[in-house]
């Protein structure tokens, strides 16, 4: 990766020249396609600069489970591939704060932007926010005045957020890259012809083949936010499942209501599951499972491991819209560890007409952003299609009782 036609991956930029290039740019903006390796370029670029010259560095994302999933595990692992990094002897790690120091006095932090006391307590020399777009325009204003040389965003680039909209695109100060996978080195050709085989899908193809900027035309839901947990006043509705096998991950998720409103949680998505690994995930669970009724095979062979519990989902004439429509009516509620179903939810949109733009009744069929939300529709779909207040009867077996 390069800016300005310098090297900032490496030990030259960092060591010798990474204030020179500092100089007159404030923010380095990186949007960049899927698996462009922008995330791990800009951590291992902190790292070297840590390393030579005594700075302070905040790396930030919007929940601890991204930050975990995301940044702090790249920055373990390029740890890890250096052994001439050995902790006790050129670097310290307080594990709680998440907090890497280094003897030249140096700092690389670890923290979440839901976290408002660091958000507006903490200052340093220079600040990465990591997926940008996901994290509001106060609190990086909050972060922007507290940092005192240099902020670095990335992105994957679905829709303009507040970079674009708060003019921070056309200031002087900022330097914008683009990257793609072709710029991710370490991409296998495997991994390269997975990306590619998506070229038909225009729209994917625009934001995480090519890096250029999308829109959110078109999302279906749109009523949703993130909760740090399930409440414990929240009554369990059941659990939804979508097969998935090689490519396709299968998907498990627990719904739960309170005060009208849904709470959800992802209890499983994964790819190359077979039946018996997906029975284990279910052995115990309590409640109604309903399943993808498209696979009745799989529907009876975990009867015959143990889960007595499993039904078909309702199928039928517009089942899908009708399903996305019982979904509609509630307000969700996410929780912060379920990553996979807030990036559904962040990219499940209606099809386009390719000739006028229009948007049809129906789903994008090509964007797989739908194994966790088919699994949540399937247990709304067959649980809470009709609103009710009192008892409800389910399968003769199940008795919830929740309030609309």
């Amino acid at each position: 990766m390069k800016i300005n036609g310098n090297d900032i991956t490496g030990k030259t930029i960092a060591g010798v020249t990474a204030d020179e290039l500092a100089k007159g740019v404030r923010l380095i903006a990186n949007k960049g396609g899927t698996r462009s390796g922008k995330t791990y370029s800009i951590l291992k670029m902190m790292l070297n600069i840590a390393l030579y010259i005594p700075r302070t560095f905040d790396v930030v994302s919007e929940s601890l489970p991204h930050l975990k999933r995301g940044a702090l595990h790249d920055f373990e692992e390029i740890i890890a591939a250096n052994d001439q990094l050995v902790e006790g002897r050129n670097y310290e790690l307080n594990r709680t704060d998440r907090i890497y120091s280094f003897p030249n006095g140096s700092e690389i932090r670890f923290f979440a932007a839901d976290n408002w006391g660091k958000v507006k307590g903490s200052r340093r020399d220079i600040l990465f926010v990591n997926e940008a777009n996901r994290i509001d325009w106060e609190v990086f204003r909050q972060l922007d005045v507290r940092t005192t040389r240099n902020i670095i965003i990335d992105w994957n680039p679905d829709s303009e957020f507040w970079y674009e909209q708060q003019g921070l695109s056309g200031r002087e100060d900022t330097t914008e890259i683009v990257t793609t996978y072709l710029d991710n080195p370490y991409l296998g050709e495997t991994q390269i012809a997975a990306i590619e085989a998506y070229r038909s899908d225009e729209r994917w193809w625009k934001v995480y083949g090519l890096g250029e900027t999308g829109n959110r035309k078109g999302l279906i839901y749109t009523d949703w936010e993130q909760c740090k947990d399930i409440p414990a006043n929240a009554r369990l509705v059941g659990r939804g499942l979508d097969f998935g096998y090689q490519a396709d991950p299968t998907s498990i998720v627990a719904v739960y209501i309170m005060d009208g409103e849904l709470y959800i949680d992802e209890e499983l998505y994964a790819p190359g599951l077979t039946n018996d690994r997906i029975a284990k995930s279910l052995t115990g669970k309590n409640g109604p499972i309903v399943a993808d009724s498209a696979e009745p095979k799989s529907i009876a062979e975990l009867r015959n491991y143990g889960v007595r519990n499993i039904e078909p989902s309702v199928k039928g004439a517009d089942s899908v819209r009708n399903g996305i429509q019982v979904v509609q009516r509630y307000k969700l509620h996410v929780t912060q560890r379920s990553l996979n179903i807030i990036r559904e939810l962040r990219n499940y949109r209606w099809a386009e007409d390719k000739v006028t733009g229009e948007l049809k009744n129906e789903p994008a069929k090509s964007e797989h952003f739908d194994h966790a939300l088919d699994a949540l529709r399937y247990l709304v779909m067959a649980k809470l299609q009709q609103r009710r207040t009192g008892t409800a009867k389910y399968n003769n077996t199940y008795l919830y009782q929740y309030g609309q």
